[in-house]
């Protein structure tokens, strides 16, 4: 490890139930609030402005249901530093210097946007870095952050997998109430991701909008979230492995502007657990074989 070694133990942390009650995971790869010193020291933003590209306290809204037989995971690093939710080399070359290994993906529309594996801008767009870094720095968050993060949730799902025959990983995230555009319509309270269908059997976002919206809540499906690396990259349905992306409107369960907790706050933690109550209790034998539809 490096020298954040110390602040950042440990990196993540996944809670397993004595008894496992399904083959269901629930991850939030972006609520990570450990923010190391090197980090802030060579930010240009304040922390206030680096916090606005969290998931704030959506590990707090899933951690209880390890208790009802449900494994969690939890980041503890913040996305602005490292994100997990992008394939392992999306590195810009213009943060860095020095030059990036020739497997680096330099030219993904999330590069593009600033949002690499090392980002180089938070969710509002303001610049993170006020130096370039070092290729060295990137590639050593990368080995000591990043792949042990994949290696342990790789772990997880196999063992449910090889368990169940069937495993399900509900990616958990949190967007702000409204898009950077004005041209962008009112976020719905719930925004389910499958990659357009790939990434799961059809029933589970089916599952997740009829108990959500009988709840009360507004959905919406992959737009303007259709679910980033994690879902795309563990989501093989014709293999027994479902994800799904749940993005969450702030506004229902926070203050976004003090970034506090709502009142509303307990009554999402008691419906994310009707969801995962209705998830448990979809016959897994209907989940497959599934073939993705034609182009």
């Amino acid at each position: 490890m490096t020298q954040f070694d110390g602040e950042l133990s440990p990196p993540f942390e996944i809670v397993e139930p004595q008894r496992w009650r399904a083959p269901i995971i629930f991850n939030s790869p972006h609520s990570g609030s450990v923010y190391p010193s090197e980090f802030l020291n060579a930010s240009r933003i304040d922390l206030a402005a680096l916090r606005r590209s969290e998931d704030s306290f959506m590990d707090e809204l899933i951690g209880g249901l390890s208790d009802q037989g449900f494994p969690t995971v939890r980041v503890n690093f913040p996305r602005s530093y490292v994100d997990v939710n992008r394939e392992p080399y999306e590195l810009d070359p213009r943060m860095f210097t020095g030059r990036l290994p020739s497997f680096a993906n330099t030219r993904s529309v999330r590069v593009a946007g600033g949002l690499g594996t090392i980002p180089r801008v938070v969710g509002d767009g303001q610049e993170i870095y006020r130096e370039r870094l070092s290729v060295d720095d990137a590639l050593g968050r990368i080995e000591a952050l990043y792949k042990p993060y994949h290696r342990a949730l790789r772990r997880l799902i196999n063992k449910a997998h090889q368990a169940f025959g069937t495993v399900i990983l509900v990616d958990c995230h949190s967007m702000p109430s409204v898009g950077v555009s004005r041209e962008e319509p009112r976020r719905p309270d719930v925004v389910i991701g499958d990659r357009y269908g790939t990434s799961c059997a059809s029933l589970l976002p089916d599952v997740v909008e009829h108990i959500m919206s009988g709840l009360g809540y507004s959905i919406g499906r992959n737009k303007p979230y259709a679910g980033g690396f994690i879902t795309e990259h563990y989501g093989n349905p014709a293999s027994g492995l479902h994800t799904v992306q749940l993005e969450l409107n702030r506004a229902i369960y926070m203050d976004e502007r003090r970034r506090e907790r709502s009142p509303r706050f307990a009554q999402v933690v008691t419906d994310f657990a009707m969801l995962a109550d209705a998830l448990a209790q979809v016959p897994l034998g209907d989940l497959g074989p599934f073939q993705a539809a034609a182009e």
